[in-house]
């Protein structure tokens, strides 16, 4: 490794209840100093709890040096601090589960609810921060992701020289991925069937729609068993687009039981548990890129169905 690259590589601070440091490099060289700077440059973040992070010394340059509010603003730095919430953080009152762990990758049995990683009024109820505080492995990622509403088996990387390996897998589509779901009946298929479209981005910025052209996804549909009006799906999906299930199963006039985005989306319920969506990543195998050992991880969860539904035979 270079200078440059060792350099790159340096944290200069240590994680802080799970949190990692975030970084910012600066592009201009600004008057005013730092402070100004930052309340500028994150007007969301208070100019009052950036002087406090400022007079706490958590901000810091690419070798650890605090800076202060009078502190001069180049174009090349690169200056760490830590993300924090003005507001306090609803408990999620969900836990996962470690399935398997070893010197390079993370199993994790992730719960409904729960974001994978820190983002809008999420910071350390996360999967990720919840890992890196609960196990003390700072070079934990994920290398696939699943939506905060979706539960089930998820891979983390927690080795940087062999993460690229385990990366390379779901880039090749090497990855098989099984989910389960929750919903109503499709009708007119003869089952097992492949349904194909084409995946764009929507009008919201979260929800995906599709239109006419070449398909750029694709899922196996099977049904697994059937109680009433209520059909639970075994999911294969051959690509990996963004809400890719949920969006397939509306489409075929059967979205996801719970689905707050899918066939409309919904007003945001807020911290509200109580309507889990019914999707579920049941399992993920591969062969090892290491050791060619087949492997597969399976979750432990269940989908809940709703209680007045009697049991067809499917």
């Amino acid at each position: 490794m270079g200078r440059q690259a060792e350099a790159n590589a340096y944290v200069p601070l240590p994680l802080r209840g799970g949190v990692a440091p975030s970084y910012l490099w600066l592009t201009e060289t600004r008057a005013g100093g730092m402070l100004r700077f930052l309340a500028e440059r994150f007007p969301d973040v208070t100019r009052g709890s950036w002087a406090a992070r400022l007079q706490r010394g958590e901000v810091v340059d690419a070798v650890g040096t605090p800076l202060t509010a009078d502190s001069h603003v180049r174009a090349g730095m690169r200056i760490w601090y830590y993300r924090e919430l003005d507001e306090q953080e609803t408990p999620i009152p969900f836990k996962e589960q470690i399935l398997f762990q070893d010197a390079h990758v993370l199993v994790v049995d992730k719960p409904h609810f729960l974001p994978m990683i820190p983002t809008g009024r999420f910071l350390h109820e996360t999967l990720l921060v919840r890992l890196k505080a609960q196990l003390e492995l700072p070079h934990l990622t994920p290398i696939h992701r699943l939506d905060r509403e979706t539960a089930g088996v998820v891979i983390f990387s927690h080795n940087l020289d062999t993460r690229g390996k385990y990366q390379s897998m779901f880039q090749k589509r090497v990855v098989k991925k099984v989910y389960e779901a929750l919903a109503g009946p499709i009708a007119g298929r003869d089952f097992p069937f492949t349904y194909k479209s084409r995946m764009v981005d929507g009008d919201k910025f979260f929800v995906m729609r599709e239109e006419e052209g070449e398909p750029n996804s694709e899922t196996l549909v099977e049904v697994l068993e059937r109680r009433g009006d209520i059909v639970r799906y075994r999911l294969h999906p051959h690509t990996g687009r963004k809400h890719q299930l949920r969006l397939h199963l509306s489409s075929l006039g059967a979205p996801i039981l719970n689905d707050a985005f899918y066939p409309v989306a919904l007003p945001c319920k807020g911290d509200d548990f109580s309507a889990p969506l019914q999707l579920l990543a049941r399992s993920i195998s591969f062969d090892d890129p290491l050791t060619g050992q087949q492997r597969m991880f399976t979750s432990e969860r269940t989908l809940d169905w709703p209680t007045d539904d009697r049991r067809v035979e499917s």
